[in-house]
């Protein structure tokens, strides 16, 4: 049984994370133009690397929830057939135990130089505009994939989409593409779609079964019935 998990902000926002944007549109007070687009980095450079300097610190602060946990009890249980797919740019599907992980729109504890292109781990702060240290060019910038910017890894997370069995949504709005059309992709190829939400979103197409409530609460529960699925040998409601 081939998994793909698709995660969104609302399963680290019960670890303390903030979700992306609030009510009004704002992301920790900032207009997501200034701090979340090239042209926002261009015009204002020190405002964003000191925006992702406190994302950096504030998620080394919070913990793995029981969601993220239980993912990482079900990659070893059936190994590579599982892909976790995270739109989060935090770290804590790994601090879990995930291995076998995507971050399709970056990561916090990365930086990216702009001169020569290398991806480094980074865990201290970028504003004081460090050297690369793969090129010694004072040119890092967060790896976090902007609005306007390519996602990371479609043609591998595509692939798994395609081919997968059941296709799982996590704390998602499934409001902002690619990842938003994912559950269609699946649907199309013969996956068995599930939704594991806060609150149901309205999916163009809809999810084959819908579950409401905290990740912490839901995720793990899922994961158990496909724990017993492989041991029992059935299908269930899974497939």
């Amino acid at each position: 049984m081939r998994i793909v998990v698709l995660t969104g902000a609302g399963i680290s926002a019960e670890s303390g994370v903030p979700t992306f944007r609030d009510a009004g549109g704002l992301w920790e007070g900032h207009r997501v133009e200034d701090v979340a687009t090239p042209e926002g980095f261009a015009a204002n450079p020190e405002l964003v690397l000191r925006f992702y300097d406190e994302r950096r610190r504030g998620a080394a602060s919070v913990q793995p929830n029981a969601a993220h946990r239980a993912l990482a009890r079900l990659e070893g249980a059936i190994g590579s057939e599982l892909l976790v797919v995270t739109q989060n740019v935090d770290d804590l599907h790994e601090r879990a135990g995930s291995r076998n992980l995507v971050h399709m729109h970056g990561e916090l504890r990365r930086a990216l130089c702009r001169a020569c292109g290398s991806r480094p781990d980074w865990t201290a702060d970028l504003i004081d505009r460090p050297p690369c240290p793969v090129c010694g060019q004072r040119m890092l910038r967060p790896d976090v994939v902007w609005f306007g910017e390519l996602p990371y890894d479609l043609d591998r997370i595509e692939q798994a989409v395609v081919a997968c069995d059941v296709f799982v949504s996590i704390g998602t709005s499934g409001a902002v593409y690619p990842a938003a059309g994912y559950v269609a992709m699946a649907a199309a190829f013969g996956a068995r779609t599930v939704e594991l939400n806060l609150v149901p979103t309205a999916a163009i197409v809809p999810f084959d079964d819908v579950r409401a409530g905290r990740a912490g609460e839901i995720v793990p529960a899922w994961v158990d019935e496909v724990i017993a699925t492989r041991r029992t040998g059935t299908s269930g409601t899974l497939a």
